[in-house]
C-alpha cells in the first residue's frame, strides 16, 4: 500500500516507518523536523517537511493517491498538552484533507485511560490507579478525547488503537487485542507492538470504525 504517517518522528511512528517499509508498502512520513526521523534513505520513503500540521491545504497533496493514513501523533507532555493541544487540532486537519484527497482509511493511536474502566480490573486499578492518572494527565488525555470525537464524525473508515504505558522493546506479534473495548489488567506494550496494531487494523474489515484496546 501507499500510506501516509503523520507524527513519523515519535516512538510509535518510526516503528511504524520502520515496519511499513519492511512489509513492501511506499511511505510518505509527515514530519516537522527531518533530522529526527532516524531513517536511512529509503526508495519507498519519502520525508514531507510540514510544520503546521492544521494547515488542511498543505496535507492534501501528501494524502493524494495513498491508500490509507497513519496518525502516530500525540502530545510530549501533559504541560504541552495543556499550552498548545496537538492530536485533536492536527486531526481536524487530517481527516478534512483525507476527504479532499479521497482518502478513506485511517488509524490512529489514543490511549486506553481516554475509554471506560474495564469491569473485570481490580478496585484499586478502577478506583485509586487510573483516577490518579487521569488527573494527573487530564490536559493529555482531554486531547485525545477531542481527537477520537473527532475521527467518529468523520466520514473516514477508522480504527482508534487505546494502549496502556509505552515502553521500548521489539515487536512481538503476541500482544493483546480487544476490539471495541479495552483489554483487562492492562498495564503495558512496547510501541513496536502498537506499530503493530495500528498496520494490521488497515487490512482487518473488524477494526473498521472501532476502537481496538491493546497490552502486553
Amino acid at each position: 500500500m501507499k500510506l501516509t504517517v503523520f507524527g513519523a518522528t515519535g516512538g510509535v511512528g518510526r516503528e511504524v516507518v520502520r515496519q511499513a517499509l519492511d512489509a513492501g508498502h511506499e511511505v510518505t512520513a509527515v514530519v516537522r523536523d527531518p533530522a529526527r526521523l532516524d531513517h536511512a534513505p529509503h526508495e519507498r520513503l519519502e520525508v514531507a517537511v510540514v510544520r503546521d500540521l492544521t494547515d488542511e491545504d498543505a496535507l492534501v497533496p501528501l494524502l493524494t493517491g495513498r491508500a490509507a493514513a497513519i496518525s502516530a501523533l500525540g502530545a510530549a507532555s501533559n504541560k504541552q498538552a495543556r499550552l498548545t493541544p496537538v492530536t485533536g487540532p492536527a486531526l481536524r486537519a487530517i481527516v478534512s484533507a483525507m476527504d479532499r484527497a479521497g482518502v478513506g482509511r485511517l488509524a490512529a493511536v489514543s490511549a486506553a485511560p481516554v475509554g471506560p474502566d474495564v469491569a473485570t480490573d481490580g478496585f484499586v486499578a478502577r478506583r485509586v490507579f487510573l483516577p490518579l492518572l487521569r488527573r494527573a494527565l487530564r490536559d493529555l488525555y482531554a486531547d485525545l478525547a477531542v481527537m477520537e470525537a473527532t475521527i467518529r464524525a468523520s466520514g473516514t473508515e477508522w480504527t482508534v488503537i487505546r494502549p496502556p504505558r509505552l515502553l521500548n522493546g521489539p515487536r512481538t506479534g503476541t500482544y493483546r487485542r480487544v476490539v471495541g473495548a479495552g483489554v483487562p489488567n492492562a498495564r503495558t506494550i512496547s510501541r513496536a507492538d502498537v506499530a503493530d496494531a495500528l498496520l494490521t487494523s488497515l487490512t482487518d474489515p473488524s477494526t473498521a470504525r472501532r476502537v481496538v484496546g491493546v497490552a502486553a
